[in-house]
């Protein structure tokens, strides 16, 4: 019944399918629930924090929850658009609740451990929680990839030991055999498949995302360095990333392993099509000299915080989103890393407050800023102040009075919102988003439509209604 939710099953699992059926159902039921519950208590205002604490503390397995969830989205056509919408926003939390686990769990593990490509994934997955990212189907197009530049190596040499050992078990320690893996990568990924750096729509917030790198086979320096030093390690070629400005780069180590000499390295850059530079052709790169610290390492956790930052920038960037969504992603992505960076809380503070959303949360961060530099209380008293005068007069607001067709006074009316009906003496075809259960216009509305004329009168349900010409309406039942 559920044929999505094969994949968390493997053929040696001992599993009591009854129960499991059982679990499935009962999460599908909890799952409508309270996707139903959205709908009613937040149809007026952007979902709060709290509002997902229902979800925070599900008693059932997140994949049934989920597997339910996309059942819901992918209901034919056009049925139950608000349950699709509710829907849609709670996949997007715990999608992102659950990769954000995964992410502190990655930058806890020792560096050795810590994949270049792995972290790249969890980045794109937060961004893109709706689209179907893993892990396991981004390594398997790598390693497509890899046995394209095999094929090619073999050709050359026959004997080559990268033939030979399986993917990134020995490293090469000979140099030159180490050109000829380059060498057939540099053929293979951008004569053959043509792989090249986006310099048109360089901005672009698609070329930061490893999976649509590897299907649009573009990118920007830093995604198309992490493709190129995985491939290189797959086939025992050690690369290193570089903290060089502006530009991302790989080092090759051309002397001795280890080595401090920023001379012993030659420098790779995988967005110009695998090019072998010199210290010297590294700054012509970027028009201006840089000291020796811009040519050392980096870590797997620094050049995720250099591809969030890049994210962070075109966020900044993106005037046309109003919800400022890539922004916000970014952000808390740079916040699970540096949980303590001032700048940047200050900076999700502002956001939140710009955006008149989780007041309460705006609260949290601000005391947190307060209580790691004191000297932003300046900054800080004046968003709480008006944060607070926020809550209040979110508090005072009453909303609009939700009638239901279900109450007993209102038996007379017919028919529901969402509805596509015909006018049956102007023949316009509407939809309605409205009604009342009696006219609620004023008097002289009434007498020049009227509505005295009709049967019923005014005493009769009336709807409002969105014309197929793009003009609303206030029609009798």
């Amino acid at each position: 019944r559920w044929p999505s939710l094969l994949k968390y099953y493997s053929h040696s699992d001992s599993v009591s399918w009854l129960e499991e059926y059982k679990a499935r159902h009962n999460a599908g039921l909890e799952a409508q629930r309270i996707v139903a519950s959205f709908s009613k208590r937040f149809f007026s205002e952007h979902v709060p924090c709290d509002g997902f604490s229902d979800i925070e503390t599900l008693g059932c397995p997140s994949h049934f929850f989920e597997d339910e969830l996309m059942c819901i989205l992918n209901m034919e056509g056009r049925k139950g658009l608000t349950w699709k919408y509710y829907a849609k926003k709670i996949l997007y939390f715990l999608r992102q609740q659950n990769i954000l686990k995964n992410l502190k769990e990655y930058l806890q593990r020792p560096t050795e451990r810590q994949s270049f490509l792995e972290g790249a994934v969890l980045i794109d997955q937060y961004c893109n929680p709706l689209s179907d990212i893993c892990l396991k189907s981004v390594q398997a197009q790598v390693d497509d990839i890899t046995d394209k530049v095999r094929k090619v190596l073999r050709t050359k040499n026959p004997r080559h030991p990268s033939l030979a050992s399986k993917a990134g078990e020995v490293l090469i320690p000979e140099v030159e055999l180490q050109r000829q893996v380059l060498d057939a990568m540099n053929c293979v990924l951008y004569e053959q498949l043509k792989y090249k750096g986006n310099e048109l729509d360089y901005y672009n917030s698609l070329n930061s995302y490893i999976h649509q790198v590897l299907i649009r086979r573009t990118g920007i320096p830093i995604s198309l360095s992490v493709l190129y030093l995985t491939i290189a390690r797959q086939l025992g070629v050690k690369l290193e990333p570089v903290n060089f400005p502006s530009h991302f780069l790989l080092r090759w180590c051309q002397g001795k392993e280890g080595s401090t000499d920023i001379f012993d390295y030659t420098y790779i850059d995988a967005f110009g099509k695998g090019k072998q530079l010199t210290v010297k052709e590294c700054e012509y790169l970027i028009g201006h000299h840089v000291t020796e610290e811009f040519y050392g390492v980096v870590t797997s956790k620094e050049v995720l915080q250099r591809m969030v930052g890049n994210l962070l920038n075109l966020g900044k960037r993106e005037s046309t989103d109003q919800s400022y969504q890539l922004l916000r992603d970014s952000l808390d992505l740079y916040l699970a890393m540096y949980p303590d960076n001032v700048q940047h809380l200050m900076l999700q503070a502002r956001l939140y407050f710009h955006l008149g959303i989780w007041p309460e949360k705006v609260l949290d961060i601000l005391q947190h800023i307060q209580a790691l530099d004191p000297s932003q209380h300046g900054a800080v008293g004046y968003l709480v102040q008006h944060t607070l005068e926020h809550i209040e007069r979110r508090k005072e607001e009453l909303g609009p009075e939700v009638k239901h067709r279900s109450d007993e006074k209102h038996k007379e009316v017919c028919f529901s919102i969402g509805l596509i009906m015909k006018h049956k003496r102007y023949g316009y075809n509407c939809v309605i988003y409205g009604w009342d259960p009696a006219c609620m216009m004023g008097h002289e509305w009434i007498r020049n439509m009227n509505v005295h004329s009709l049967p019923h009168g005014p005493h009769q349900p009336f709807y409002n209604v969105l014309v197929e010409d793009g003009s609303c309406r206030y029609a009798a039942q």
